[in-house]
């Protein structure tokens, strides 16, 4: 428009129209990145294509911090222009704000304010460079992203009525974000798996970025052109061409009139402020504190079978979620339904169970806050089904809930920082969650509505089916989605990786689960058809039967299928009797999360045997069930597709907040993502000595005596302890009675270690892991032979050892009560560790007596084994074995309160050739035995005497009191 200004020529020195603000940070931003990239590649080439595994022609193009970075001039050109880039942003986010201020509407500032810290964090991130100062750089960098959500999200949603400038806002955000996967993708293949040119793919993705970035910026000057900065002497003064003045009053009625046009454009939005993104995100908490909750009881339950060796009579809390059956009785329905904000803090009452010591008691507090949550979930969702609006909002919450967990599990290393086993002393954020918690709950229930006493029942479409399809859908998502590992850890089979791991690929699982969750939202009536039931039992049927990525793919396929059909499941369920659907359907979750332990535990259950080893039923079973629930979707499709259309427009409004909050869940996962890369250049504690300190520990399913996790205590032993390769026993902690968890995770990625996982939960073993400081170059996995007993985990690892080939066996045999189980399994690892011409070392569970029985066919020629203390006469257990190695040392630690077996630890030196190799082998048979002081042997080669005496914190060198050391001649 033309400026009323000049045309009065009342003292105008200069008048421009808004949109040049907008052109001007367009044109100097893509000017500042653009000639750093033309300069870098004229000069130095070669240098800034260059990356820490390849360099030309393998790389070809070069990344933009590469770009920017420390090379003069480009490094020299870049500054120069973003910092004249710098005003016109200022002036950007000024003009934003002038033009989308409403009086009493926080969400303008809030952007503004986000607009703001963005343009700092900016100046940040491009003149602290990684080089200058990595953390400080990549801290910034964060910032900057982490504020690009907001500041997106708050443009598109407080946009002026301009189709056209929405349009591009949408699509430039949806580009800018959907590149981050491929961005990470290429980030993983160059850092974790160092292949060639993806560096150069990455760098075009990370460029993209750029140039969305700024183009999104760039969408103002559609809005902009509503506006004229005018420059203007109000004294008369100035020496300029334009010197008349006009009264102040004059000008102030003309801005005032124009003014109003901004405000009235903005207007459309009056709807939107932080109010509703306050409830979204209280119902999204709310909906986290449930899964937490509803995640933490098999682990509380898990407790006490595992410390009394057998069924403990606690395990009955299972049955705390059928608690809405209690809906059946009619007065408590209408008080419960009436009353369901104190429904809704009673289940609070499970984040303050850390407070409580005994286990027990624990666990009573644990049960009672699961059972208060399944109650008032059931009654919300039932009295909401009446209003489409709010029952999606509620499901929304319900399944972002379950999607923020799992975010929160892979940042905790598979913990929940609001779990019962978690304190501060292990990583616990228990207060910070509950004073979370308790707005979140009453912002939750604000929006209840309050329903007379005479309910009126639901009709239409079966309720039995309903609780058939919530019971099987519930334990999908529990058994499967709980956790980004599970699904990885039923495809992972060993080294060299063929398929996912658990730290690099996780974001593979939450972003199946997104895209399943939105298929569900918008296209419910694809979701609830026969060809998609019949992909998702595709899915579930290849993550059965295959491993690798083949298998992961089919489990990314059964995620997405779970999350879209939840959506109109759980809608269809709420319609019906509360008591039936989700009473039933929780008894029915819980047959399942039982068959879900047998199929492992059949020895200590009575007709375990029945379903031994049958995870496949387990699958057949849910989706079963979960097509019973489909049949009943089908059935009432055709009575609620008129109403499709009003449903529609009476969610619109509050689902793209929803949206939102799925967005910055995605993002924020992906920038913790980044934070576990791998960096797998993990170096050996005492290399200069080719010294291999090997350990054995069963660490008890990670739950120390008093119910804690013990992860962070099992690491600080280990890293005390000096220990390069470790064999860990009962570590398959992927089921819902175990919490879906993982150890190994946290312990490989502290500890700088490679790891192995063992065969997976689908193998129906208690687990068997392999930590190692060397690269492990090969590994498979084996179930010995158990026709009785349960299953026996073995792993067989070659490692790279100072450059020589070592394999290291990692065992867990059969319980005492099955003989036969333990001979049959002596005789294949026997056969196993003498197949190999390789120096070896066995970690290992036998339950033999040293000299007696199988240890003679484990130590034999056989297998070809020495061990390593034959006059050790307190074993049981644990036993360290070996072959081709030089034995230095070996000693047993006491475990504390960790777990119910000490740890043992020997130390090796690696022959330097094949000569020495060789001597070693005639040199054992002579003098293995014989053992010599402490003194006697270098000091890089004795243990820490940190454990003599008392030891700390309850470890100390126990049975023999000291270490032992051997003859090294």
């Amino acid at each position: 428009m033309g400026s009323t200004y000049k045309d009065k020529d009342m003292g105008v020195l200069f008048a421009f129209n808004g949109k040049w603000v907008s052109w001007a940070h367009t044109a100097m931003g893509y000017a500042a990145f653009v000639s750093a990239l033309v300069v870098g590649c004229a000069l130095h080439y070669r240098k800034i294509v260059e990356n820490q595994w390849y360099g030309y022609p393998d790389e070809w193009f070069p990344s933009v911090s590469a770009t920017i970075g420390d090379r003069y001039p480009e490094r020299s050109a870049f500054m120069i222009l973003i910092a004249l880039t710098s005003g016109p942003r200022f002036a950007l986010v000024g003009l934003w704000y002038l033009l989308t201020a409403r009086p009493g509407h926080v969400l303008p500032k809030a952007v503004a304010t986000a607009g703001l810290l963005r343009t700092l964090s900016c100046a940040g991130w491009t003149y602290i460079t990684s080089t200058d100062d990595h953390d400080s750089h990549d801290v910034l960098m964060i910032s900057y992203l982490v504020l690009t959500v907001p500041w997106t999200a708050g443009c598109i949603a407080l946009s002026p009525p301009n189709a056209k400038a929405i349009k591009y806002r949408r699509y430039l955000a949806g580009a800018f974000f959907g590149t981050l996967l491929p961005l990470i993708y290429f980030f993983i293949q160059h850092k974790v798996h160092r292949v060639a040119g993806a560096y150069t793919i990455y760098a075009f993705f990370e460029w993209a970025l750029i140039l969305l970035d700024v183009g999104f910026d760039a969408v103002t000057a559609l809005d902009f052109d509503r506006f004229e900065l005018v420059v203007r002497d109000v004294k008369g003064e100035s020496k300029g061409v334009n010197t008349l003045s006009v009264p102040t009053a004059v000008l102030e009625k003309e801005l005032l009139a124009y003014g109003k046009e901004t405000t009235n454009v903005a207007a459309f939005a009056s709807g939107i402020g932080l109010g509703q993104a306050a409830d979204i995100a209280a119902d999204v908490y709310h909906g986290f504190v449930f899964w937490s909750t509803l995640t933490s009881l098999g682990v509380v339950i898990w407790y006490f079978p595992l410390w009394h060796m057998g069924i403990s009579g606690y395990e009955a809390f299972v049955m705390s979620t059928i608690s809405p059956i209690l809906l059946a009785i009619r007065p408590l329905r209408t008080l419960v339904v009436n009353h369901q904000r104190f429904a809704h803090l009673l289940s609070l009452v499970g984040l303050l169970a850390y407070l409580v010591k005994d286990p027990a008691h624990r666990l009573f507090t644990v049960g009672f806050s699961v059972s208060m949550g399944c109650l008032s979930w059931a009654a919300t969702f039932y009295t909401d089904s009446d209003h489409p609006s709010k029952l999606e909002s509620r499901i929304l919450a319900f399944m972002l809930g379950l999607i923020m967990s799992s975010i929160a599990k892979f940042t905790w290393y598979t913990n929940n920082p609001i779990w019962p086993i978690m304190h501060a002393e292990n990583g616990g954020w228990n207060q910070i969650g509950f004073i979370l918690a308790l707005p979140a709950a009453f912002r939750f229930t604000r929006r209840t509505v309050v329903q007379s006493v005479n309910i009126r029942e639901r009709r239409g479409g079966s309720a039995l089916l309903s609780a058939f399809g919530f019971g099987g859908l519930i334990f999908g998502l529990h058994s499967l989605l709980s956790d980004t590992g599970t699904m990885v850890m039923w495809a992972w089979d060993g080294y060299p990786i063929r398929g996912p791991a658990s730290n690099v690929h996780a974001w593979h699982a939450i972003a199946a689960m997104s895209v399943g969750l939105l298929i569900g939202l918008t296209k419910p009536g694809i979701v609830t058809t026969w060809t998609a039931y019949s992909t998702g039992c595709a899915g579930a049927a290849v993550l059965t039967l295959y491993q690798q990525w083949r298998g992961y793919y089919g489990g990314l396929t059964l995620a997405v299928y779970l999350m879209a059909i939840s959506v109109p499941m759980i809608g269809n369920a709420s319609k019906k009797n509360p008591a039936l659907t989700f009473g039933l359907g929780f008894f029915i979750y819980n047959l399942l999360v039982l068959f879900h332990v047998w199929v492992v535990a059949y020895a200590f259950v009575p007709g375990g045997p029945l379903v031994r080893e049958h995870t496949d039923w387990i699958m057949l079973t849910t989706m079963l069930l979960i097509g019973a629930g489909i049949l009943g979707l089908v059935r009432r499709n055709s009575d609620a597709r008129t109403n499709t259309l009003r449903r529609r427009s009476a969610t619109a409004g509050i689902r793209k907040y929803h949206l939102g909050a799925l967005g910055i869940l995605n993002l924020l996962f992906l920038l913790v993502s980044f934070s576990r890369f791998p960096s797998n250049d993990y170096q050996p504690y005492h290399a200069d000595d080719r010294l291999l300190t090997a350990g054995i520990w069963t660490i008890h399913f990670s739950l120390d005596n008093d119910m804690w996790s013990s992860e962070r205590r099992v690491r600080d032993l280990i890293k005390e302890l000096e220990i390069d390769v470790i064999g860990l026993l009962e570590t398959d902690l992927q089921r819902i009675i175990m919490g879906n968890r993982d150890t190994t995770q946290f312990l490989a990625e502290d500890l700088g270690m490679y790891v192995d996982y063992g065969p997976g939960p689908n193998k129906h073993t208690w687990g068997a892991a392999l930590l190692s400081k060397f690269p492990i170059l090969n590994s498979t996995h084996h179930l010995l032979p158990s026709p009785v007993g349960e299953l026996a985990p073995a792993i067989h690892a070659t490692l790279d050892v100072y450059g020589e080939l070592v394999d290291v066996f990692v065992f867990h045999s059969g319980q005492e009560e099955d003989p036969e189980d333990r001979r049959l399994q002596t005789e294949y690892l026997s056969k196993l560790m003498g197949s190999s011409p390789r120096p070896s070392i066995l970690l290992s569970y036998l339950v033999t007596r040293p000299l007696q029985g199988n240890y003679n066919t484990y130590v034999s020629d056989v297998s070809g084994m020495h061990d390593i203390d034959p006059g050790d006469w307190d074993r049981w257990c644990e036993y360290i074995l070996f072959k081709g190695l030089r034995r230095t040392g070996y000693a047993r630690v006491s475990r504390s309160t960790i777990t119910d077996t000490e740890l043992q630890v020997a130390k090796f030196v690696v022959p330097r050739t094949r000569e020495d190799r060789d001597r070693v082998w005639v040199l054992e048979r002579e003098v293995r035995d014989r053992r010599v002081n402490e003194d006697q042997v270098p000091a890089g080669w004795r243990f820490p005497a940190m454990f003599r005496g008392q030891g700390v914190r309850g470890h100390r060198y126990h049975v023999f009191e000291e270490p032992r050391y051997y003859n090294y001649d």
